[in-house]
């Protein structure tokens, strides 16, 4: 008996995804809870595994987009799974058994059974020939899966032209010619469709503005030198930055209530929670984890929220609960150098602030030049639900609570 392997809805809104790898081949034997494919959709990667013991067939080929609830394979009892096929003997002493709408006829030496019945009605309908189909299944057998993306990756009729004349060969030259295109065209990833379509969204519905400030960054370098083994040695982990300014943005944001907040039509919602989204770059592309009630969390709590969740961006196991829910964003283009920047809002929120690099640069203090490490903050905010003063006053917040950080909630 064998049963079906669907495309399992995954988060609300989301209809389709794209199988972006296959971890275990058609024909291979699958465990329960064997991770199967990856399905990665608008905004988060799932792993899909096995529910049961069998042989994996495959039915979709990688890059192939699905939808909720769609077939992709069929998990098949070990002791059900196709047969290898006939003897090179057998093959020959019965071709009439072949149905005439099945497939053409076997070629001299090779057997019909290394055709699944699936495969079969593909390659009768697709018009395939057999024997370019390189099988996956056991003992060489050719299945479904190996149809249909021998189906999808055949030339256009326009790329594999009838041969020619040996006269006319010269005319072939330039369609064999490759690696020296201009530009390659692939269709955007679900997540990059995703981050495009908020970030025009935002751009669209909300007022946006931005304002700067710079702090120093002397007293939260010293702090962190001076308390980095005894926290390290104490929790298991690093004792970093980031951790610094979720604490100095929740202060700023219990000074200056209407940045975490949201406007949801002609209503404007004020949060009187802290869920701080902390976003995080991987390759495929930008993701905003939530570190929950961040306000009632220790420096030590977290850190281990940020390390699980870029650990988690990096696997690409992130969950969809992690994404959701968030009142106010905080972005690091700092680690990747940026000096200045002007953050754009992640919906529905109000606010998001922007670290920048840490450079070391003069600066007047007590009325002498002095080498400091500097850091450009930036604050952007919807103006429908923020005034100017408010925007200033949260970044001098942030500012003061770094450059001091007695003024924060220290656990060490």
């Amino acid at each position: 008996m064998s049963i079906e392997v669907k495309i399992p809805a995954v988060g609300e809104s989301i209809e389709s995804g794209i199988v972006s790898v296959w971890h275990k081949k058609s024909g291979e034997p699958v465990s329960a809870g064997d991770p199967l494919f990856t399905l990665e959709t608008d905004k988060v990667s799932t792993e899909i595994t096995a529910e049961r013991d069998g042989v994996l067939q495959a039915m979709v080929a990688e890059g192939a987009e699905v939808k909720i609830g769609e077939v992709v394979a069929m998990i098949e009892d070990a002791g059900t799974s196709p047969k290898p096929s006939a003897p090179k003997s057998e093959a020959a002493a019965a071709p009439a058994e072949a149905k005439p709408d099945e497939q053409k006829p076997a070629p001299a030496g090779e057997s019909s059974d290394a055709l699944s019945p699936a495969a079969r009605r593909v390659v009768t309908e697709e018009k395939l020939d057999p024997q370019e189909i390189r099988g996956s299944g056991k003992g060489g057998r050719v299945t479904k899966g190996d149809a249909l993306s021998a189906a999808q990756n055949r030339p256009a009729p326009s790329e594999a032209p009838a041969p020619k004349p040996a006269g006319d060969r010269a005319e072939e030259k330039p369609a064999q010619a490759s690696g020296n295109e201009r530009f390659t065209r692939k269709k955007m990833s679900p997540l990059r469709r995703k981050i495009a379509a908020q970030l025009v969204m935002a751009q669209h519905t909300a007022a946006i503005l931005t304002t700067f400030n710079e702090c120093d960054m002397t007293a939260v370098q010293a702090l962190r030198a001076k308390s980095q083994d005894a926290f390290t040695k104490k929790n298991g982990l690093k004792l970093g930055f980031m951790s610094f300014f979720i604490k100095a943005a929740v202060e700023a944001l219990k000074a200056v209530p209407a940045i975490n907040s949201r406007i949801e039509g002609e209503d404007f919602i004020l949060n009187h929670f802290y869920d701080i989204g902390v976003a995080v770059g991987t390759e495929r592309g930008l993701v905003v984890p939530v570190v929950r009630d961040a306000d009632k969390k220790s420096f030590a709590e977290v850190e281990r929220d940020i390390a699980d969740f870029a650990g988690k961006a990096r696997e690409g196991k992130i969950k969809i609960e992690d994404l959701q829910g968030g009142t106010f964003t905080i972005s690091n283009g700092g680690v990747y150098g940026s000096l200045m920047g002007t953050p754009i809002l992640n919906p529905p929120q109000s606010g998001i602030l922007g670290m920048h690099a840490i450079v070391k640069r003069p600066i007047a203090v007590k009325d002498a030049v002095e080498i400091r490490p500097m850091m450009y903050l930036a604050l952007s905010y919807d103006h429908r639900a923020v005034d100017g003063k408010e925007a200033v006053t949260f970044l001098v917040t942030v500012k003061q609570c770094i450059e001091d950080p007695a003024k924060l909630p220290l656990d060490f």
